[in-house]
């Protein structure tokens, strides 16, 4: 829980999807935001800039945009509610290059019947990328909301799967959107 004491620390974060606003506190990365999409914010004004405190996500996800990180360790510390973290620890285990559907995540957490309590959950994520939200996709292979927007998730999908595969030329026009 957060208290009054607590400092946040931000900083953005150039990337090949656009500009990242990275946070977090003593603890680790709490959150991620798109500059673009659904689910933006502006740092809250209580927050401090300090890029020296973000050193640790910057190098981890500039190493996935180039394509040679396919996991990530960092210290975490999302906020929410007990079954939101069920779910994001949930995501943290989906491989690299891989999708899976709503049912199937829900299925991994033990609750097959809850797809629209793991979607919301999913959609609240506030560590995209780092928690691989964009991995899973509609029970028909359909690309579903995505708080970066759905252009940002199929260039995230693409791009790992052209590392998975070894081709980090493949397909030009699903390169940088920014």
């Amino acid at each position: 829980m957060t208290t009054s004491n607590d400092i946040i620390w931000y900083d953005h974060m150039s990337t090949p999807i656009g500009s990242l606003l990275l946070a977090a506190d003593a603890s680790g990365l709490r959150e991620v935001w798109f500059e673009t999409g659904k689910h933006r914010r502006a740092p809250d004004p209580a927050w401090k800039h300090d890029p020296s405190k973000l050193t640790f996500a910057r190098t981890q996800l500039d190493e996935y945009f180039a394509g040679t990180r396919k996991h990530f360790k960092l210290p975490l510390h999302p906020l929410g509610t007990s079954f939101q973290v069920t779910v994001w620890q949930a995501l943290a285990k989906i491989p690299y290059g891989t999708t899976i559907s709503y049912g199937e995540l829900a299925r991994r957490i033990g609750q097959p019947q809850a797809m629209r309590a793991v979607g919301a959950a999913n959609g609240r994520n506030p560590l995209p990328i780092v928690l691989p939200c964009h991995r899973v996709i509609g029970s028909n292979g359909s690309l579903t909301g995505f708080g970066g927007g759905l252009p940002t998730k199929r260039f995230l999908l693409a791009m790992e799967d052209r590392v998975a595969r070894g081709d980090l030329f493949g397909d030009c026009n699903a390169l940088p959107l920014a």
